[in-house]
């Protein structure tokens, strides 16, 4: 499960760190707390007069298939199940042919106390580093607007999870991982990304089960840190929520 998550980082430098480029002026304010509905840098690659081109785009967290009705249905859509996206026809076209990355400085859980008592806890790659999700794409026509208005297209993404890393004596964050929750975003290395994003890639099973198989190296570089309860109303958005706290229990 991931429902919230931080992006920290400039265009600029998500440009210059995924070697890509940009077909429109995009604005992406620094974001501690991204929630469902918010817009996110996500990069995908097209095929442009016979080459491949890597692009920064921002879309809205929460997958809206080109058949919904409505945005509506985007909330339900912010996770895909790694072990069933090839099945589940919200994302099985995404899977074949609209692949993304997700860039993230980190993302949030919450572990249940007594009663009603929750504390969140900051999940961030221990050396500094970003993290970056594998992710599904879709565009949305809006029926509502003129066939000329550039706003008739919505573009959304679903951040795709796994199970957690099971617990081992040789990495205690598995351990802490999976208290906190079964699932995680599911995440991938440069050279992995390379891969699941090359729109020529036509084995979707087979780089499901690429992503899904470097899980466990990946989250070995994570570290665990509970972090303020402020995190969990989304009109708070500062660099104070990700500081590491004394937990509640």
């Amino acid at each position: 499960m991931c429902g919230r998550y931080v992006m920290a980082r400039a265009v600029g430098d998500l440009l210059a760190e995924f070697d890509a480029e940009i077909e429109n002026e995009i604005e992406i304010p620094p974001s501690w707390n991204i929630a469902p509905t918010d817009g996110a840098p996500i990069v995908l690659e097209r095929l442009i007069d016979g080459g491949t081109v890597r692009q920064l785009h921002v879309a809205r967290w929460g997958l809206v298939p080109s058949w919904a009705k409505s945005p509506g249905i985007g909330p339900k859509m912010i996770n895909a199940r790694s072990e069933s996206v090839l099945e589940k026809p919200a994302f099985r076209k995404a899977v074949q042919s609209r692949r993304c990355a997700v860039p993230a400085d980190g993302y949030y859980e919450w572990k249940q106390g007594e009663g009603r008592s929750k504390q969140p806890y900051y999940v961030r790659p221990r050396d500094g580093s970003g993290m970056v999700f594998a992710g599904l794409y879709e565009w949305w026509k809006d029926p509502s607007k003129a066939q000329d208005d550039p706003a008739r297209w919505m573009l959304s993404m679903s951040i795709m999870t796994a199970d957690s890393p099971p617990a081992g004596a040789e990495h205690t964050v598995f351990g802490e991982l999976t208290a906190l929750h079964d699932r995680v975003p599911l995440p991938m290395n440069r050279e992995t990304m390379a891969a699941w994003i090359d729109p020529q890639a036509d084995d979707a099973a087979g780089l499901v089960d690429l992503v899904r198989s470097g899980v466990k190296d990946v989250a070995a570089g994570w570290r665990v840190d509970s972090v303020g309860t402020a995190v969990g109303n989304v009109r708070n958005n500062s660099p104070e929520l990700i500081e590491p706290v004394e937990a509640l229990f």
